[in-house]
């Protein structure tokens, strides 16, 4: 029995037909702002502060694995309504959200360690979805992109692992954009539209990204954005970033002439 715990986005659904086409037995404990799974038989729409209610779920279940996928909305926590369960745990959260997302996470999956039950790699089910070490499509990166991506991958590990920031653009050996908190996608759309093809979109893990929960993912979406600024290539790293459509992104990619890379 596996226990998913589902956010928004594309990647839940991903992961949900797989583990359904492998015909494992699950169950939902969804995340999602407006119960986004709740015509599944196997779903369970539950306020995150109710602890308590869902470690009683998961061990009902007998499930002693679980898998977070999608974007997880962090609530406010003066909203939350607490059982006894989360108004013991509650106060390591806070002090984790001051960290940011990605200390909240590792909170929580040491929460669920003390109670015997194992959080594992999201795409555990799903190796299709990462790339390995290569070139994906037919336009190439030239001398002169290498360099730009190795000056992007220095400033990229020199960024705290607690903040946003997965994701950096460079153009002409600068970078001239950051992710922040509103994702890549924004910092996409917050840059100069250049009529010719300039700029590289470097998308990393974090040095210190827990990936079982935390993976980077891009998409055909990620390619259209870059396509209308003239950006040229994306480079993920190999094994640890997710792409969705993978298909259609490489042929939009290719009919566009923007290069894909993996690390």
């Amino acid at each position: 029995m596996i226990g998913l715990f589902l956010g928004e986005k594309e990647l839940p659904i991903e992961i949900l037909k797989k583990i359904e086409r492998k015909k494992l037995n699950y169950f939902i404990i969804d995340l999602t702002k407006n119960n986004k799974f709740k015509k599944n038989k196997n779903s369970f729409f539950i306020n995150i502060g109710k602890f308590g209610e869902i470690l009683k779920l998961i061990k009902f279940k007998k499930c002693k694995k679980v898998i977070f996928a999608g974007n997880i909305i962090k609530p406010k926590i003066s909203k939350l309504k607490l059982d006894l369960k989360g108004l013991m745990y509650i106060p390591r959260v806070i002090k984790a959200a001051k960290l940011g997302d990605a200390a909240i996470l590792k909170v929580l999956i040491k929460i669920l360690s003390e109670n015997d039950i194992k959080v594992i790699k999201l795409n555990t089910f799903n190796p299709e979805l990462t790339l390995k070490k290569g070139i994906y499509t037919k336009i190439k990166p030239s001398n002169s992109d290498k360099k730009e991506i190795f000056q992007g991958i220095k400033i990229l590990k020199k960024i705290n692992s607690y903040n946003h920031t997965q994701a950096a653009i460079i153009r002409n050996n600068k970078v001239i954009s950051l992710e922040k908190r509103k994702g890549t996608k924004e910092m996409i759309k917050s840059i100069a539209k250049s009529k010719d093809k300039r700029g590289i979109l470097i998308k990393l893990p974090k040095l210190k990204q827990d990936l079982r929960v935390d993976i980077p993912t891009i998409g055909l979406d990620t390619f259209k954005d870059c396509n209308n600024v003239g950006i040229k290539g994306i480079v993920v790293k190999s094994n640890q970033n997710i792409i969705l459509n993978k298909k259609e992104s490489i042929k939009y990619a290719n009919r566009n002439k923007l290069f894909l890379i993996a690390i």
